[in-house]
């Protein structure tokens, strides 16, 4: 009978699944999350060395599902096939997230948008403008990102965003951005911008509750510090 010879790494392999199976991830490591994860598309090939090379790369475990596929395929030992479990992970907690927000209020009960906001957002190189639609009951419809690149009033469009608020049938809207310097402080540009767009609804009838600026583990709201407010206030004076 010929006896089958287990490639480097099977046992090892086997026994993070099974340590997995038993306690979730406590315990593991952050390069063992991402070698298991690669397992998923490499069925037969020993991959902690570079999991370990994409967490020195990347610095951390949300670097590296943040990383472009390009970057990822940069990772010796890591390419278009076993980054399936890396890619499917993330794409997998972004949906999960966006599903828990839906037809929860919004405005009285922020933590699942909070969560949902840092996940998404924070870390991210370049500013991300998303959108979150409500309905008249201020429950969430969807979530979406309209744009990205630097808040400016040429990169953000009103009309795109009255749009796509119709377009979803939304009563209200929240509007949410990252600073990739961490420092959630709104700029100047950012007010400007803020103003248009509340501006814009209002002209269409669409409420605006909120405008949150994501830092590192922080954030700054356009409606705690009164911006909101006030911009509502300064639009009444004009119509």
């Amino acid at each position: 009978m010929t006896e089958i010879t287990k490639h480097k790494g099977e046992g090892h392999r086997d026994r993070l699944r099974e340590r997995f199976l038993e306690s979730g991830l406590e315990g593991f490591q952050d390069y063992e999350v991402i070698e298991l994860l690669l397992t998923l598309g490499q069925p037969r090939k020993d991959c902690k060395e570079a999991a370990k090379a994409a967490i020195e790369r990347f610095q951390t475990l949300q670097g590296v599902f943040e990383a472009s596929p390009k970057s990822l395929c940069e990772v010796k030992g890591i390419g278009p096939k076993n980054m399936l479990g890396i890619r499917l992970i993330k794409a997998a907690a972004d949906r999960y997230l966006e599903k828990k927000l839906v037809n929860k209020l919004a405005v009285n009960n922020s933590k699942d948008l909070f969560d949902y906001l840092y996940y998404n957002m924070k870390d991210k190189k370049r500013e991300l403008f998303k959108v979150i639609f409500l309905d008249a009951q201020n429950k969430v419809i969807a979530a979406k990102t309209l744009f990205e690149g630097t808040l400016t009033s040429s990169s953000v469009y009103p009309r795109e965003v009255v749009n796509a608020a119709l377009e979803h049938h939304a009563a209200a809207l929240i509007f949410a951005h990252n600073h990739p310097s961490g420092d959630p402080k709104p700029s100047s540009e950012d007010i400007a911008v803020t103003k248009q767009l509340v501006f814009a609804c209002k002209v269409m009838g669409i409420t605006v509750h909120e405008h949150i600026v994501i830092g590192d583990n922080k954030y700054f709201s356009f409606a705690d510090q009164g911006y909101i407010a006030e911009i509502t206030r300064d639009y009444d004076k004009q119509i």
